[in-house]
């Protein structure tokens, strides 16, 4: 085995991340780097350096919104009913989603907006739209950004946004930075 190689594998309990969680981060299958370990796949040395990056990253906490961000982004329209917004936040087992129309994102709502338009209007809420009773966008940040940039934005916010080219292309809860911290350690 190259020592390299040995170096990764090593690196990599050190830090406590798991097979499966590398696998991810890399975007290669956990089988992928068990072989590498064990000596039984040459990889390119293209990816010897991604996987190097990776636990860099993981190693210096500059983990990236688009380690761990959730894609692709489940919306909700300012049309759809409150009833529809319920149904996708308890089949999905998820408290807040984006508002987008005609892909661009217009406001969020979240569990708590739900419960408060049933405690204001009763069993009439099921009808009213998304649009009545939606906030303010999630803060938004771009797929590079570090996981304590995430991490703090979170402190005010359900969620943060990631956009790139001005497109939706991910969302990072509390949970998310939950089970990345549960993962890694």
């Amino acid at each position: 085995m190259f020592p390299e190689i040995e170096e990764l594998k090593r690196k990599r309990k050190k830090l406590g991340v798991s097979q499966k969680k590398l696998a991810e981060l890399v975007g290669v299958s956990q089988p992928l780097i068990a072989r590498i370990e064990s000596g039984r796949f040459d990889p390119k040395l293209s990816l010897i350096k991604r996987i190097q990056k990776v636990l860099e990253e993981i190693e210096g906490g500059r983990v990236k919104a688009k380690a761990i961000m959730n894609s692709p982004v489940i919306t909700v329209s300012p049309e759809d009913s409150l009833k529809r917004a319920a149904e996708i936040m308890i089949e999905r087992e998820i408290s807040q989603l984006p508002v987008t129309y005609r892909k661009k994102v217009i406001g969020s709502i979240t569990e708590n907006d739900v419960v408060k338009a049933v405690v204001e209007k009763g069993s009439s809420a099921e009808s009213i739209r998304v649009g009545e009773v939606m906030n303010e966008p999630f803060p938004a940040v771009n797929p590079d950004e570090s996981l304590n940039t995430i991490s703090k934005l979170l402190f005010d916010s359900p969620a943060v946004l990631v956009i790139e080219e001005g497109e939706l292309v991910g969302i990072v809860t509390k949970q998310d930075v939950m089970k990345f911290l549960t993962q890694i350690r």
